[in-house]
């Protein structure tokens, strides 16, 4: 069978659904409307001040918990990459405008092991397309030194002692002179952005903005 057959028995089997509300819609990875407005906030956050020693200025596309949370709770622990398709969409429908003059983009790194067991760092997949698309490059200029634990069981301090040192240059990454777009796929307190960005200003960046998927913060 031709894959326009197969789509559409797959299609008549399992009808593509809207990622939050669940009702019908026409394609696989499409929103009903409702969902996709209540989701669509991107926003500027304020970090606190010692977050923002390194940081230009932040941003979010969307509400964490307007329907992007199980997206990334689906992708990131579960491994769905089903959930890409959705991902994609929102992406495409965003009215975000990027930052002008950036140079490069870089992901915020997972360590090595959780690499090895998640297969993929989320992050890459959730931006690369898009910003090729949009012609700035992701490169991979940061290493996780350490693991670190979750860092939503804990509180603000305790993130910022347990990411000290933790992130460091990627060998041959060269970032002199350039504005940096940090990219993550949550914010919550900043503390993880923050100790990236304080590496890249350390190696010679000219600027860092960040990009986070889904925040609550605003």
């Amino acid at each position: 069978m031709g894959k326009g057959v197969i789509q559409s028995v797959l299609d008549f089997l399992f009808p593509p659904s809207c990622p939050v509300c669940r009702a019908y819609v026409e394609q696989l990875g499409d929103w009903c409307p409702a969902c996709m407005k209540e989701a669509q906030q991107p926003h500027a956050i304020l970090l606190p001040a010692l977050s923002q020693r390194f940081i230009g200025a932040v941003w979010a596309l969307g509400i964490y918990r307007g329907g992007l949370r199980s997206l990334i709770h689906a992708l990131k622990y579960r491994k769905k990459r089903s959930a890409l398709p959705c991902i994609a969409s929102f992406l495409q429908a965003s009215s975000f405008v990027l930052p002008e003059g950036v140079d490069v983009a870089v992901p915020v790194p997972l360590h090595e092991a959780r690499y090895r067991q998640r297969g993929f760092n989320q992050v890459e997949l959730i931006f690369g397309e898009w910003l090729s698309a949009h012609g700035i490059t992701m490169e991979q200029a940061l290493v996780r030194t350490r693991k670190t634990e979750p860092l939503y069981k804990m509180a603000r301090q305790e993130r910022r002692k347990s990411l000290q040192g933790a992130f460091s240059l990627a060998s041959g990454a060269d970032v002199r002179g350039k504005h940096i777009l940090l990219l993550d796929d949550i914010l919550t307190t900043g503390a993880t952005l923050s100790g990236c960005a304080a590496v890249l200003c350390q190696a010679g960046a000219a600027r860092v903005d960040a990009l986070v998927f889904a925040s609550d913060h605003r």
